[in-house]
Parts: structure tokens; C-alpha cells; sequence
């Protein structure tokens, strides 16, 4: 904001379990992808306020073919982004596998390929030290029920400097069970502060849990703990999950994730400083819950920033903003001399139920309202059954767009599937799409509640929020009459733990003959304050 404040969430989309560092006058972040690619998204920002995405770490998950389909529950969980001895590195926990690290001489790469460091099942949200004062690393880890049958403890290890070997079997350093009150204890960032070994360290669950602190002269303990951050009086829930930064300043802050439902994990910034008068311990917030204004950190005065949205998909590749909901597969896109993303219509078994397909392209929802929009034209002259469309994607999905017909014809279609549901079915009736081209618009209200619409004219509208910002109309309305609304309104859901995506994809039933491609072209977002 103009006055020197700036207001939370800083970041008003899905980077769940965010952690953050500065180096030198930049500030770096990284967050949970989970089974998305590519992964390890990478933030900068010159004031912790104000941040642009600039691409990713991980180009690919492995094991390559366990990520082959959609994984919302698996992969990427809790990374932590660490520089020392001139290197950036990241460090995560893969519940299925084991810990694993990446390391590069640049924020913007090369990256190393993943080595895993520890095998293992439930081994998550992985966080590493280099003492400066003694020359030793260290990491430590949470556990994942689910995988291994444990949780609510932290487990420590001595680790090699070049960050490749553990160097001893683990020791549990803070057991959540011995702390009355305390469960679900994990995501652990680890810091070296005042002659203390600090870990960082969130409970009590994700949408209504608290951010707690844990201190030992020694890295094995014993800790001492106390809750440095929780909801108290105000409307931020479970503000919890994060990472420590000091500025060039000298100031302290802290980054956390909120839990908003089909809106995901969004990023608030808290002010924090270290209470002299109260035993050395941090404070975060105000006074211990979580401020929504406050004065901006020390830092030359920056332009308004957030991570990209618009796309045009120069040369038919696509900005850093877009992730496919698996590992990428060959000829999903085909790179050409213009502008607009070309998807192959990719046969499949699972058509039926865009939940399942792994050449979904996706971005987070930007923030809690807003319109985004994107042309589209199918060219499946020779695969009848092809279809295309933008979609609001999670447990529950809407979608919108264009599909060949057994007759020819090509229809503008709209289709949903409830959570429970096991196959799309229509949200709209089929009308018909002179010339296989659309423009079309989602809107998103406030409660993540969505109302599609259709231009059949494929021309490019002017409104904003609020309205169907074109000429108007209903459902069954002439074609080519302006923006058409199609369907009830939809209530976007999360997955399990990812927020909701906006997505585009292209598919063919399974066993379709001939080939199709469906053109993506200016695809672009308003949000509703803009």
C-alpha cells in the first residue's frame, strides 16, 4: 500500500509450507508442489512484500514413473531452502521415498539432480544447518503417520558438510507426545541464534493449528518450547508453518501459510523480534497472533508486484506460472513460430474425468476474486470425440470449451463432477460453435464461487468482475451474441492438500482414431481490485 503498510496475505495463492532466505538484499522462496511439474517453485522479492515467480527447481519428480499420473498427496512436501558455502540448496522430504536435496550456484540453476539422502517412508518436511560457529551441518525431519505410523516428533541427525550423508542413525529430538497439549507436530525449519539451536515448528493441524518454537544449548536437546504464534482474537486461522528471515536491516520476520479452503495455502508475513526482558525468546506478530496491516520492512521502496498470470504463450511454450498436474510427457505441446499453446488431444481411458489426466496444464488461483480468461479453437477434423477446455480443477471440477461432436459439429460444452462422482457430466446444454473457436471467461467470487462463460464469437471481452462484461445474455441465447453465461455457480474445492488450479487441457476418448489440437491464445487474468 501507498503508506508504507502493506497488508496480508502478501501472497493470496497456494505456496503452502513457504520457507524463505536473504542474501544480500534479495530475498528467496520456495514451497510444496507435491506431485506437480515442474516443481520447487522459486520467488524473489526485494522487501518480503512484494514477489515475482521465477521459475521452478525441479524439472521432474522422481521416481519418474510413480509420477507419471497425478499425485496431489505424494512428492514435493515442505521444502527447505537453505544458502551456505556459496550454494543454494533444498532440501525436502518425499513421504514415499526418503529426504532429498538439490543444490545450484544460482537461484536460477543449474540445479543438481535430486540425490536422496535418507530412505525411507514418512520422512517429511527435511530442514538443514551449517554451524557457523562450530563447522558442523545438521538436519532434521517430521514423520508422516500415514507412511510410517508415527508422527508428532522431530528427528535429528549430524550430517555431512558437502549436505550428502547422515552421519548416524537419528535421534528423536523434541517428542510431541511428552508435551501436554501438543499433537501433529512437524514442518521443522532449524536455525542457529544467540548461542541456541532454534527449531521452528508448527502443531495442532493444518486449518486451526499454532507456530511453535523450541530452543537447546545442544543440538539433541533437551529443547525447551513454547507457542510463539496463534489465531488468539483475530480472523487468520492455524497461522502457522514457516521460516525465519533477518533483513540487511537487521529486522526480523516471518513467513506462514494460511489455510482458505479451495484457495489453498496463502502467504502472510509477520513482524518478529527477539525479547530480551522475556528470556531471549521470539515474538511473533502482534504480541503473539497474527497482524493483517502493518509498516513494511526496511527496503528501497519497491513497484507493486505478485507472480504472473497472463500468458501468450509466446512461441507455444508457457510462463513459469503453469505446472502439469504430473511428470510431462512427450508431445503434449508442439512448439511453433507464433503465438498460443498447441495441445495435443491426447487419447485416454480416463476422458471422462479431468481429475485423472496428467496433461492437465495448471496455475494456483491468484487471489480471492478475480476473472480469468483465455481463446480457444479445436481443430479435430479427423478425431471425433476430441475435446478442450478451461477448468477450475479439484476434489471437484468445472470446466468449459469446445468438443467434436459424432456428427462434425463442433459444441460448445460445459461439464462438472462432484467430489463423489466418478464421471463428468453436463453443466450446460451442448450449442453449437460456428468455426470451433471460443472465447471464454471464469469468474471467481469471494468463497471461491465460480460462474463460467462463452463467447462463440472467439473475440476478445472488455468487462471486469461482477458481470458478464460483454453484451450479456443467457444461456440459449443466439449464437455470436457477446458473452454468454452457461451453467449454475460452481464452489471450487481443494484436493487433499493442494488448493484449487485453474487448468487447460485437451483430450481424446480412448482409441480415437485420426489426431486433434486444440490453440490456446491470450489467456489473462483481472483481479477484481484492478
Amino acid at each position: 500500500m501507498g503508506d508504507g503498510t502493506y497488508r496480508n496475505p502478501v501472497l493470496h495463492a497456494d505456496y503452502s509450507d513457504p520457507d524463505v532466505i536473504a542474501v544480500g538484499g534479495d530475498y528467496y522462496l520456495t514451497a510444496s508442489s507435491f506431485g506437480r511439474a515442474p516443481g520447487l517453485p522459486l520467488l524473489h522479492s526485494h522487501d518480503l512484500v512484494n514477489w515475482t515467480l521465477t521459475g521452478h527447481a525441479l524439472p521432474a519428480l522422481e521416481p519418474a514413473a510413480e509420477f507419471a499420473a497425478p499425485r496431489h498427496d505424494r512428492g514435493v512436501w515442505a521444502p527447505s531452502l537453505r544458502y551456505a558455502d556459496g550454494r543454494f540448496w533444498i532440501f525436502w522430504g518425499d513421504p514415499d521415498h526418503g529426504i532429498q536435496q538439490i543444490n545450484s550456484p544460482s537461484i536460477h540453476g543449474p540445479w543438481t539432480a535430486p540425490h536422496l539422502i535418507k530412505a525411507g517412508k514418512g520422512l517429511i518436511d527435511a530442514c538443514p544447518l551449517w554451524d557457523e560457529e562450530t563447522g558442523e551441518a545438521y538436519l532434521v525431519h517430521a514423520w508422516a503417520k500415514s507412511r510410517s505410523g508415527v508422527k508428532n516428533r522431530l528427528t535429528g541427525h549430524r550430517m555431512s558438510p558437502d549436505g550428502r550423508t547422515l552421519l548416524d542413525e537419528g535421534t528423536v529430538v523434541v517428542d510431541g507426545d511428552a508435551l501436554p497439549g501438543w499433537f501433529t507436530l512437524e514442518g521443522p525449519k532449524l536455525y542457529r541464534h544467540d548461542g541456541w539451536f532454534w527449531i521452528f515448528a508448527p502443531a495442532g493441524g493444518v486449518e486451526t493449528g499454532w507456530q511453535g518454537a523450541f530452543r537447546s544449548r545442544d543440538f539433541f536437546g533437551p529443547y525447551e518450547e513454547r507457542v510463539v504464534l496463534a489465531q488468539g482474537d483475530t480472523d487468520i486461522n492455524g497461522p502457522h508453518q514457516g521460516g525465519w528471515v533477518r533483513t540487511p536491516a537487521g529486522e526480523d520476520w516471518f513467513l506462514h501459510f494460511q489455510a482458505r479452503g479451495a484457495y489453498g495455502r496463502i502467504v502472510h508475513l509477520q513482524p518478529m523480534r527477539w525479547d530480551a526482558a522475556d528470556g531471549g525468546w521470539p515474538v511473533l506478530g502482534d504480541a503473539g497472533e497474527p497482524v493483517r496491516v502493518h509498516r513494511k520492512p526496511v527496503a528501497p521502496q519497491q513497484p507493486a508486484a505478485r507472480p504472473a498470470t497472463d500468458d501468450t504463450f509466446a512461441g507455444g511454450g508457457f510462463g513459469p506460472q503453469w505446472q502439469w498436474t504430473a511428470n510431462p510427457g512427450e508431445g503434449w505441446t508442439a512448439v511453433h513460430a507464433g503465438d498460443g499453446l498447441r495441445l495435443a488431444c491426447v487419447p485416454s481411458a480416463d476422458a471422462h474425468d479431468l481429475r485423472l489426466l496428467p496433461h492437465a496444464l495448471t496455475q494456483r488461483l491468484p487471489g480471492e476474486a478475480f476473472t480469468a480468461e483465455v481463446t480457444l479453437e479445436l481443430d479435430a477434423a479427423e478425431q471425433l470425440g476430441a475435446r478442450a477446455g478451461f477448468a477450475v480443477l479439484g476434489d471437484a471440477f468445472s470446466w468449459i470449451g469446445l468438443e467434436r461432436g459424432e456428427d462434425g459439429t463442433t459444441w460448445l460444452v460445459h461439464r462438472f463432477a462432484e467430489t463423489v462422482a466418478e464421471s463428468e457430466r453436463d453443466a450446460a446444454r451442448p450449442r453449437p460453435a460456428p468455426g470451433g473457436r471460443a472465447r471464454l471467461r471464469i469468474e471467481v467470487s469471494a468463497g471461491a464461487r465460480c460462474r463460467f462463460f462463452a463467447d462463440t464469437g472467439g473475440t476478445r471481452g472488455t468487462g471486469g468482475t461482477g458481470g458478464t462484461g460483454g453484451t450479456g445474455g443467457s444461456e440459449g441465447e443466439g449464437e455470436g451474441a457477446g458473452w454468454q453465461a452457461s451453467g449454475p455457480v460452481f464452489a471450487a474445492t481443494p484436493w487433499r492438500w493442494v488448493g484449487a488450479l485453474l487448468g487447460l487441457f485437451a483430450v481424446a476418448p480412448e482409441g480415437a482414431a485420426g489426431t486433434a489440437s486444440a490453440t490456446c491464445t491470450d489467456f489473462r487474468v483481472r483481479m477484481s481490485t484492478d
